[in-house]
């Protein structure tokens, strides 16, 4: 059925895998709609917890090379229908009305990093990376943006999205990206310890709890995420986007174009 991820739902926890190792669990469209088809998937099953994690020595480094690619030569409209979809699956793990667990075995990386920290816990390895990465190709963190200022603050979010620097985990940790640092052979045990805590509660509160959140923050949210998708698809028609893009497929360091706006 998915040929991106795995699903294993087991008593009252569903787990997602993220199953393209060889491509260190990068994005792709299919991906994009594999994972919602999942929580969907778990949302009408007895699970009451998740917990998302990747296979092999990454969680997720981000967008596919191939669909990176793909972007310089698509059109605005399909520049902004491709920054929606990417919206809407950020939205769905916010907003996912189970409690979410990363378990975080390696490099998590732009988009990576948002499908990471916006579980509702992430607990991450001690070898784990941290980063939204985006202007170092010319792009724009717009979308991750929205949610990261309400995680850890403007400044925080600001030193994060501006130099693009990747942080260690217990760099994470410390600015509250992170829950805990559990090592590597202990990380989906913990996972499932925690897991099995949430599922001691109330399953009532908890999503009623989950729903209080999400409710009262959404309004701004979906504001903001409609600005930030226009602004991603617009950065895309930029010269140093396609340059970003061209330096970074082929291995070398960017000649940037584009003058500060």
């Amino acid at each position: 059925m998915y040929s991106t991820l795995l699903l294993d739902i087991s008593g009252a926890v569903a787990t997602i895998t993220l199953n393209r190792p060889d491509k260190r669990n990068a994005i792709s469209a299919t991906m994009m709609a594999e994972l919602q088809t999942a929580l969907d998937d778990i949302e009408k099953s007895h699970a009451r917890v998740a917990i998302l994690t990747g296979a092999g020595t990454a969680f997720c480094s981000g967008m596919d090379l191939e669909m990176l690619a793909a972007i310089a030569g698509q059109s605005p409209a399909e520049n902004q229908e491709d920054s929606r979809r990417m919206a809407k699956m950020f939205r769905r793990i916010w907003s996912f009305p189970r409690p979410t667990i990363a378990a975080v075995n390696g490099a998590a990386l732009a988009g990576g990093c948002g499908i990471a920290t916006l579980c509702d816990f992430t607990l991450a390895v001690p070898e784990a990376r941290f980063g939204y990465t985006e202007v170092k190709i010319g792009f724009l963190p717009a979308l991750v943006s929205v949610f990261l200022i309400r995680q850890i603050g403007e400044k925080r979010t600001r030193d994060l999205l501006l130099t693009g620097r990747i942080m260690e985990a217990e760099d994470a940790r410390a600015i509250g990206l992170v829950n805990e640092i559990v090592a590597a052979e202990k990380l989906l045990t913990r996972s499932r310890e925690l897991a099995d805590l949430l599922i001691a509660a109330s399953p009532a509160s908890l999503s009623r709890a989950k729903r209080l959140m999400t409710s009262a923050a959404a309004p701004a949210v979906d504001h903001d995420l409609e600005r930030a998708i226009l602004e991603n698809a617009r950065i895309r028609c930029t010269p140093d986007f396609k340059e970003g893009l061209a330096s970074f497929l082929e291995k070398r360091k960017p000649v940037w174009q584009g003058k500060p706006e």
